[in-house]
């Protein structure tokens, strides 16, 4: 139980209702700010505008799995309320308060830098990334039923990056019967991609690899997929880039070769944002109830 607990929910989408929904049955007293046009009510839940919350009472803080803006302002899916995160609205808490987001930015980093709190990215755990590559896959799979002309099975795929998103896209457009060649620069990736009976290249070689595909899907968050890449593919490629904002992809010159490149960060919160949610809700818990026994220790 997460009784005695005061916590901000600051803004966010579909997933950050399940959240709630957990912590309010675990008793936390949480207050909503950018809820003001959300229709369900939850016991022991307050809505109310940023100014109105006595933040030095607030023992966490929690953002939406994007967290900030480069200005600090917070995505708000239920309100047409601009809700800003600042300094002096921080400092307002108490040392222990501890902010939640799924990543972090360069103005995140320093609100908490400068005011001395802890930040905890919720994406950075591989549990949560583990678990969100599932909805990912299946939004990706979606994705590319959706925009080709042709079956995934024969199709001949290339996955950018071995990461916990990667491995899973990998496996499982080849179980579909997809060709799937994946690239990477670490050769322990590299390795893996063999044991895994995909094909693997060096991303060195991007260039040439991509010159037969269908489908280009990067899982890389800095620009890989460059404007020499893109005029190498074949007119009917797909690129899906599920890389955090901007994405790893030349989108302008992309178009300008009449290439589909789709940028789609975020798959869980828009293909199955109730099991997105209840992950993130999962782990939020295991983590309140540790600042919560911190807080009574104290």
């Amino acid at each position: 139980m997460l009784t005695g607990l005061n916590v901000a929910v600051i803004g966010g989408d579909a997933r950050q209702l399940e959240v709630i929904r957990k912590l309010t049955e675990l008793d936390a007293k949480l207050f909503l700010i950018g809820f003001d046009q959300l229709d369900h009510g939850f016991t022991g839940a307050t809505k109310a505008k940023i100014d109105e919350v006595i933040f030095k009472e607030i023992d966490a803080i929690i953002l939406p799995i994007p967290g900030t803006n480069q200005e600090g302002i917070i995505e708000t899916v239920f309100s047409n309320e601009e809700v800003k995160l600042t300094e002096d609205l921080v400092l307002q808490t108490p040392p222990h308060c501890v902010i939640y987001s799924g990543i972090t930015n360069s103005y995140l980093d320093k609100l908490v830098q400068t005011t001395n709190r802890k930040l905890i990215q919720l994406f950075e755990r591989d549990d949560v990334a583990i678990y969100n590559s599932i909805p990912t896959v299946e939004g990706t799979i979606m994705m590319v039923i959706q925009h080709t002309d042709i079956t995934i099975h024969g199709s001949k795929i290339a996955v950018l990056g071995l990461g916990r998103v990667g491995m899973s896209v990998a496996r499982t457009f080849s179980a579909l019967g997809a060709k799937v060649k994946v690239g990477a620069r670490d050769t322990a990736h590299l390795a893996r991609i063999t044991e895994m009976g995909l094909t693997p290249f060096s991303l060195e070689h991007l260039k040439n690899e991509v010159k037969d595909i269908d489908v280009c899907i990067n899982t890389i968050p800095h620009l890989i997929i460059t404007a020499q890449v893109i005029s190498s593919m074949p007119a009917h490629t797909l690129i899906v880039d599920l890389a955090s904002k901007p994405g790893g992809t030349d989108f302008r010159y992309a178009e300008k070769r009449g290439i589909k490149a789709l940028l789609a960060p975020g798959l869980p919160g828009i293909v199955a944002p109730k099991t997105a949610g209840q992950i993130v809700a999962n782990v939020l818990t295991q983590l309140l109830n540790d600042l919560l026994e911190g807080k009574g220790s104290s």
